[in-house]
């Protein structure tokens, strides 16, 4: 059957303090709430004891941000999901956010290996007066490693209910085309994606500006010729990449964070301190 866990977050405002209450069955966690940078925004780190995900493993996370809180909610390493025999390993966030709550959803990288089935699902539903920064890193093998990714199957969608569907669908064996053609992924095998998006229409003063940012920081970054902002909607902006490997498109995304977080929230940037350890 493998690992089934399941981790319940809940967000809310006590006063000037964001408060996480939590509940968790099977291999996920969550470690201690840390507030580094103000008593209103609450970090957390999540937490898979197993270090990997494999065939049959149902791992599932339900989110939700009370009005007016703030949660920033990241992982420690990357999240790994390992060769699977027949049955797939599948994940997945539905995370919902209410009105003047805002997420940063900031998980390490996905590494697939060889072999592996994978389902990942993340869903984000955000009340009028909700904003929320969110970033993806899917990466296929490792290919520093001579390690690729020449077998297996990834189903991956990211979704905003009557807003936004975006579908990564990769298979190893039948889909060299799309991985390896200038008009798919041409050969790299991280794909990056970004996002700022709200419950309601952004005025286009502040979609432009977080555009302008996003464009500006990517126009000097060595990834530039591999990378493009857009705004689907008035209520998303998107900055999507393409890469070798993790760690460009990794201080790429983060640039960005750093300036959309200043721009949109006047929040200065505050690193969890898991990402320099």
């Amino acid at each position: 059957m493998g690992w089934q866990g399941h981790l319940s977050l809940h967000y809310h405002r006590d006063g000037d303090r964001t408060v996480l209450t939590h509940a968790h069955d099977g291999p996920l966690r969550v470690l201690k709430s840390l507030y580094p940078e103000a008593p209103s925004v609450c970090h957390n780190v999540l937490v898979h004891p197993p270090g990997g995900v494999v065939g049959g493993d149902t791992l599932a996370i339900d989110l939700r941000v009370g009005a007016d809180a703030h949660a920033l909610v990241t992982t420690p390493g990357a999240t790994r999901f390992y060769r699977s025999r027949d049955a797939a390993a599948t994940q997945a966030l539905d995370a919902c956010v209410e009105p003047g709550a805002r997420l940063e959803w900031l998980p390490m990288e996905t590494i697939c290996h060889a072999g592996a089935l994978v389902d990942n699902r993340l869903r984000y539903s955000l009340a009028p007066g909700a904003e929320m920064i969110g970033w993806d890193l899917l990466a296929l093998g490792l290919p520093a490693s001579d390690a690729p990714f020449d077998a297996g199957r990834i189903d991956q969608r990211i979704e905003m209910p009557g807003l936004w569907l975006e579908r990564t669908l990769v298979d190893a064996a039948t889909d060299r085309r799309l991985l390896d053609s200038p008009l798919g992924w041409g050969g790299d095998r991280l794909l990056a994606t970004l996002w700022f998006a709200a419950g309601a229409p952004l005025a286009r003063e502040r979609v432009d500006a977080l555009l302008d940012a996003a464009r500006g920081v990517a126009g000097g970054h060595a990834l530039a010729h591999r990378c493009g902002a857009t705004s689907p909607d008035a209520r998303l902006v998107v900055l999507r990449v393409l890469a070798p490997r993790a760690e460009p498109a990794w201080t790429l995304l983060t640039a960005v964070w750093r300036a959309w977080r200043q721009l949109a929230w006047g929040l200065a940037p505050c690193p969890p301190r898991v990402w320099r350890t």
